[in-house]
């Protein structure tokens, strides 16, 4: 674990399949909560220098969302899809396309745990190929999360 995401830890499991695990200092309930409005994703989501200038979700199951991440460099990274699962706090499952190619697809299972006061999250990440984007997630999530945790310490 690199010294920069001291919080983090991640595995690498088959090619197209990673999993995250962070410690945020922050109740179970409020970590939760970020996730579920748009107000609050817009403030965290994505790596380090991203932005979020799109963000439209239907916060249920079977409820649509729609990302826009913007890079530094300004290139957009859309995402689409649907809310599987969501069983509050415990757990959120979407699945998605990435960059609008119907082929490219990804599943993601976000679980919280109660550890102490702090929240556990895992992020697993199933891809249907892998490619630049997917290569790029595991440390594009360790950011994301990074600034979850900054989000909800700060809330």
């Amino acid at each position: 674990m690199a010294a920069s995401d001291p919080g983090t830890s991640a595995s690498e499991t088959p090619a197209r399949e990673i999993v995250l695990t962070r410690l945020v200092d922050a109740p179970r309930g409020l970590v939760f909560a970020a996730w579920s409005k748009p107000e609050n994703l817009v403030r965290w989501w994505g790596p380090r220098g991203f932005t979020l200038p799109e963000c439209e979700i239907e916060f249920r199951p079977g409820g649509r969302l729609r990302f826009v991440m913007r890079g530094p460099d300004g290139k957009d990274y859309p995402f689409r899809g649907a809310y599987l699962e969501i069983v509050e706090p415990e757990r959120i499952v979407f699945q998605g396309i990435i960059h609008n190619e119907p082929g490219h697809q990804v599943w993601t299972t976000v679980t919280f745990a109660e550890e102490n006061g702090q929240t556990s999250i895992t992020v697993q990440q199933t891809y249907s190929f892998q490619s630049d984007a997917t290569r790029g997630a595991p440390e594009g999530w360790k950011q994301t999360l990074d600034r979850l945790a900054d989000f909800v310490a700060k809330g």
